[in-house]
C-alpha cells in the first residue's frame, strides 16, 4: 500500500508515520521479556512486528522513519540510551529494506509472496545489523572472543525469535490494515 509522497498526501503520510512510530514505541514499552546476555542485555517481544508493518504499510522511506523513531524513543526513555543513535539506524534499515522488496522491482510477483519475501528479507537485515554491532562493541570494550560468542548465540536466538514473531504476526496484520485503510480511502495505491 505504500503511500504516495506528493504533497496532496503529506498529511496522511506523516500522520500514518506518527502512528506506526508510536505502535512501535508501545509494543517495545509493554510487550517485553527482558533477557541478561553475559555484561550485556537484549529482549524478545512484538516491536519488530510494528517495525516490519511500518515497512510493509508506509513503504522505504516513512516506514524506516516511523520504525527508527519509535524504537530510538523508547531507547532514550527506558535505560538503553547508549545504544539508541544505533537503535535508530538499524531499525530505520529494517523497515527501508522490508519497504524496498514490497514496493521495488518486478511488480508481476504474486501478492502474498512478495509480502512474505519483504518481511523476512527486512526481518534477517535486522539480526545482520544488530548481531554485527553487538559484537563489534563487545569486542571494543574488551571482551574476549570466545565471552562475545556466548553473548551473540544468546542475542542470535531472541533476535531470531523476533524475527519469527514479527514475520508470523506481521505479514496478516499488513492485509488487515490494508484492507482497513482502503475502506476509508486511505490508501493511495501502490
Amino acid at each position: 500500500m505504500k503511500l504516495n509522497s506528493n504533497k496532496r498526501n503529506t498529511t496522511v503520510n506523516l500522520t500514518l508515520t506518527g502512528l506506526m512510530g508510536a505502535l512501535v514505541f508501545l509494543a517495545t514499552m509493554f510487550f517485553k521479556v527482558q533477557i541478561v546476555a553475559g555484561t550485556d542485555k537484549t529482549m524478545i517481544g512484538f516491536e519488530n512486528v510494528f517495525c516490519i508493518l511500518s515497512g510493509l504499510l508506509l513503504g522505504p522511506v516513512y516506514g524506516g522513519l516511523a520504525s527508527g523513531i519509535g524504537s530510538f524513543l523508547f531507547d532514550l526513555v527506558s535505560g538503553w540510551a547508549s545504544s539508541a543513535p544505533v537503535t535508530l539506524i538499524t531499525k530505520f534499515l529494517m523497515a527501508f529494506i522490508c519497504g524496498v522488496v514490497a514496493y521495488g522491482g518486478d511488480h508481476k510477483a504474486k501478492k502474498l509472496v512478495r509480502i512474505i519475501a519483504a518481511a523476512v528479507v527486512g526481518s534477517l537485515s535486522y539480526c545482520v545489523l544488530y548481531l554485527g554491532y553487538s559484537y563489534a562493541k563487545l569486542i571494543f570494550l574488551g571482551s574476549t572472543g570466545e565471552a562475545a560468542n556466548v553473548v551473540i548465540l544468546t542475542k542470535l536466538t531472541a533476535t531470531l525469535t523476533n524475527a519469527v514473531i514479527a514475520d508470523t504476526i506481521g505479514v496478516p496484520l499488513y492485509f488487515a490494515v490494508r484492507a482497513a485503510l482502503e475502506r476509508s480511502h486511505l490508501e493511495k495505491g501502490i
